[in-house]
This record gives C-alpha cells, structure tokens and sequence, in this order.
C-alpha cells in the first residue's frame, strides 16, 4: 500500500498534532491554548452503554433474552431435511 492511502485510512482515527514538541518546550502558557481547547472539547464522564446490533445482541442479551429463536431455526432446518429425505426416499422406494 502506499503511505497516502495509509495516512488517508488513519486520518480519522489519529487525533490532529496539536502538541508539537515547539509549543511544549517554550515555557509559555498561552501557547497551550490549541491543546487546552482540544481536550476541553472531548465527552467528559463513564461511556455510554453500546447497543450493538446483529443477532447475539438482539435474542441472547439484555432483558428481553431467550434462546427461542436459536431452537425455532434448529427445528426448521429438521423439518426441512426430513422433508426432503421422505420425498427422495418415497421417489426411489415406492411402496
């Protein structure tokens, strides 16, 4: 890959260089303002409770959990197999 594209993907993720090694080491505190107002800006306290998605969060966790999805599609796959076998099975066995 070439170091554009990298540096392009990391974009979001990398916090801005607001802290240069020039503004630390000068001595002066009003030159810290970029720095002071960036983490000023950042959500203060605990993180929220993620509500992921897909089918673990939504049938087998929190207060509405029950496996009985997971036993309808065990059931249904069954059936479905047993469906066809007893078709193929009267197809080259007649009786």
């Amino acid at each position: 890959m070439h170091a554009s594209l990298i540096r392009r993907q990391l974009g979001g993720i990398v916090p801005p260089k607001i802290a240069t090694p020039s503004l630390l080491t000068s001595g002066s505190g009003s030159s810290l303002t970029p720095l002071v107002n960036f983490y000023s800006k950042l959500p203060k306290g605990p993180a929220s409770a993620v509500s992921g998605g897909g089918i673990k969060a939504r049938y087998f966790s929190g207060k509405n959990a029950s496996a009985a999805p997971l036993v309808w599609t065990i059931l249904g796959l069954f059936t479905f197999g047993y469906t066809i076998d007893y078709q193929k099975h009267h197809k080259n066995h007649p009786h």
